[in-house]
């Protein structure tokens, strides 16, 4: 694989990936169906609002997490591994192989081609809400949108660079998707997608935006949503971007060596 050949294939695996989501759209709107514990979580957390604030949460504090989380989720989820484990179990990798494209690029290409049928529901709802609730809590300066948008890609390089480590183990256990499910479990309770990590008891929260859960989506949302986040933006992102750099090394280790072993046993 060359740069060259990777520049020149790309806008036809866009063009393919795009194809795939559309032909895909009914599965595609069931995954955002299931993306939506946010909003679910908003009806118990506004229940508790009307007795008075939570950790300095309102209602409509509840009501702009709940939108942000739902809107970052859109925008920085994957399936990688499901899709390696499975063409690796399949053996239909073996035609990827052949390509002179990385599999990596085409998974991650196949992932970001989606984004825009979720744009058509996301971005309406979440405009129309913010909108009637205020902007507020919105950056208000170059800087702060600066800081979102770094980390909202950041989130999604880790998310989807997760997806690759978590597939690659494909290569040697059978039931990889396993250690996938303990991931997502850690996911749901620290990254700040079900409970905003500003409820967790002081202490702990330093140490939650320490994990690498956190950096995948709870970091996004506080830079869009909380000045106090966006005032301290600097150190988030570095916890952030080194939690890519390590995982970026231990996906290319694994799929390095799980490639030769799968060419080994003639996958």
């Amino acid at each position: 694989m060359s740069l060259a050949n990777t520049a020149r294939a790309m806008p036809t695996l866009v063009r393919v990936g795009v194809m795939g989501a559309v032909a895909y759209r009914a599965e595609l709107f069931v995954w955002m169906l299931s993306t939506t514990m946010p909003f679910v979580m908003l009806a118990m957390y506004s229940a508790v609002a009307r007795e008075g604030q939570l950790a300095g949460f309102g209602g409509d504090d509840f009501v702009i997490w709940s939108i942000a989380t739902f809107v970052v989720r859109q925008f920085t989820g994957s399936w990688a591994s499901w899709q390696i484990n499975e063409e690796v179990r399949s053996g239909t990798l073996s035609m990827r192989l052949l390509r002179p494209i990385s599999p990596i690029v085409n998974y991650a290409v196949e992932n970001l081609a989606a984004m825009p049928l979720r744009m058509i529901i996301a971005v309406p709802l979440s405009v129309g809400l913010f909108i009637a609730l205020g902007t507020d809590l919105l950056p208000h300066d170059l800087g702060g949108w600066l800081a979102f948008f770094a980390a909202w890609f950041g989130a999604w390089l880790l998310t989807f660079t997760v997806h690759v480590i978590m597939g690659a183990l494909s290569f040697w256990l059978e039931q990889s998707m396993k250690v996938m499910n303990v991931w997502f479990a850690g996911y749901l309770v620290f990254s700040g997608y079900l409970i905003p990590v500003s409820l967790f008891p002081a202490g702990f929260q330093q140490s939650t935006r320490w994990l690498p859960f956190f950096s995948q989506i709870g970091l996004p949302v506080e830079l869009l949503t909380k000045a106090e986040a966006r005032a301290d933006a600097g150190r988030l992102l570095a916890v952030q971007w080194g939690w890519i750099v390590l995982a970026m090394l231990i996906a290319a280790a694994l799929w390095r060596r799980g490639v030769r072993r799968y060419g080994a046993v003639g996958g």
